[in-house]
């Protein structure tokens, strides 16, 4: 498993600056932190990299292209509920849920537990998270959460089941198809980091 690499072994990465079709999915909140929809310009991109590609109506899954959705933690209090909250809703949009068998049921939950292992990650070692950024197309969905830790995410090594604490990272290696950290200066940005995972649609 990738803890280096922005993009996994068949992401082609960003597409070029002139791709159509940026407009991006995402639900406003009227409190706390915004789910901010990007910019419907090709330059709208997560921080992980590649374009925000275009959306499909709400509700429906998605068929063809990518849909994404974006959480501001900006103020907030409460983060992890908040983040599967947020999650939970978009897994609704995009036909996960309800799910209509276990294998869907388990694949939803297995979203909705990465997502609160990488946020609450973010708050152990980098002060919390800035940003989560979901991403879904047909066979793929992708977590991104942003924050300004200077950190490396590893599982744990050895990894002792009974020991408390320090399962996130192996739980995500276990459940992800693939993961990784993408580092801001790198993108010539602010200090900080975007850890990335990505799990195969049920």
């Amino acid at each position: 498993m990738s803890t280096t690499r922005p993009y996994s072994p068949g992401d082609r990465g960003p597409e070029p600056s002139g791709a159509s079709g940026a407009a991006a999915d995402a639900t406003a909140s009227s409190e706390g932190p915004s789910a901010v929809p990007s910019a419907s310009s090709a330059s709208a991109e997560p921080p992980g990299g590649g374009a925000a590609p275009a959306a499909a109506p709400a509700g429906s899954p998605p068929s063809g292209g990518r849909q994404v959705r974006r959480l501001d933690f900006d103020g907030a209090s409460g983060v992890v509920p908040l983040a599967r909250d947020f999650t939970r809703q978009a897994l609704y949009a995009w036909g996960w849920l309800p799910a209509d068998s276990a294998d869907q049921r388990a694949a939803a939950e297995d979203v909705l537990l990465v997502v609160s292992e990488l946020v609450t990650n973010a708050c152990l070692h980098a002060e919390g998270p800035e940003e989560l950024w979901i991403t879904c197309d047909n066979k793929v969905l992708r977590i991104e959460v942003s924050d300004r830790g200077e950190g490396q995410p590893a599982p744990r090594t050895p990894h002792r089941a009974g020991r408390p604490g320090g399962h996130g990272m192996f739980i995500v290696e276990r459940l992800c198809l693939d993961w990784g950290v993408v580092r801001s200066e790198d993108a010539g940005g602010p200090a900080g980091k975007t850890v990335w995972a990505e799990l195969g649609a049920p």
